[in-house]
């Protein structure tokens, strides 16, 4: 009884000191963008916490840097986003404490639901960032970024079914997000949010995700009955078309002076 005891004790602590170091990891992040303003050290502190992906022997380096590869995207793009929001005190502490839930709840899951939502998060977050940044980048690294993130992605959810073609489809998805990323370099929309400081909400970001979502559904459909069955993605369909017909349509027009 004493030992059960003394176990959860362990636990309880343990679950505290990995509760208080990841908030601690968050709000240093969100310090030293506010009292530095540059991105590059936050930048490198994200990159040192991953220092266990190279604790092992050099021949397992390639897959960690693979399986950690969503939570890398995630991680800098919430420092770009938190960056770009200077000025704008209120949200880059509604960003940090996203990412502090991303640290505790979202990013340690494994059910496949959650693994949906971790890609979808480095989906939305990675284009978002990028789209942020890259104004005056040349259109190969945008396109290159736009492949990473969308190979990325697509692994992190085809991997969890253990699927033999995992590799395959995520250089597919890759290259579905690299010409998405092409074509955003010479044509794009981005919306102003009151208050945001810098930050604009990007039309590919939300392109991205609404394709991925009705790929995710169709995937998942696919493993599940061998085929993919419409009842299973004509509403995910129905969804993701009307965003974007809406975002190509109504939201260009105003952007644009039509309306």
């Amino acid at each position: 009884m004493e030992f059960l005891k003394s176990s959860k004790r362990r636990s309880l602590i343990s679950e505290l000191v990995y509760i208080g170091l990841n908030v601690a990891f968050a709000v240093t992040l969100l310090i030293i963008l506010l009292v530095i303003e540059s991105p590059l050290p936050a930048f490198a502190l994200v990159l040192l916490s991953k220092w266990r992906i190279l604790a092992v022997r050099p021949r397992y380096w390639f897959v960690n840097i693979l399986t950690n590869l969503v939570d890398l995207i995630v991680s800098l793009s919430i420092v770009i986003l938190i960056y770009t929001a200077g000025g704008a005190i209120g949200l880059q502490i509604v960003l940090t404490a996203l990412y502090i839930a991303w640290l505790l709840y979202v990013k340690p899951k494994s059910k496949r639901s959650f693994v949906a939502i971790q890609a979808g998060a480095a989906v939305f977050l990675g284009v978002s960032a990028l789209m942020t940044v890259s104004y005056d980048w040349i259109a190969s690294l945008v396109v290159l970024a736009m492949w990473l993130i969308g190979y990325s992605a697509a692994r992190h959810v085809v991997s969890s079914y253990d699927e033999p073609h995992a590799s395959f489809y995520s250089l597919v998805w890759g290259l579905v997000f690299a010409e998405l990323g092409w074509l955003a370099y010479h044509w794009t929309f981005a919306y102003a949010i009151p208050g945001a400081g810098d930050i604009k909400l990007s039309q590919v970001a939300l392109i991205s995700l609404a394709i991925s979502f009705l790929a995710e559904r169709a995937y998942t459909s696919y493993v599940r009955h061998g085929s993919i069955r419409s009842s299973d993605i004509i509403m995910p369909t129905l969804l993701s078309v009307s965003v974007i017909i809406i975002l190509l349509t109504l939201f260009n027009m105003i952007s644009t002076g039509v309306i």
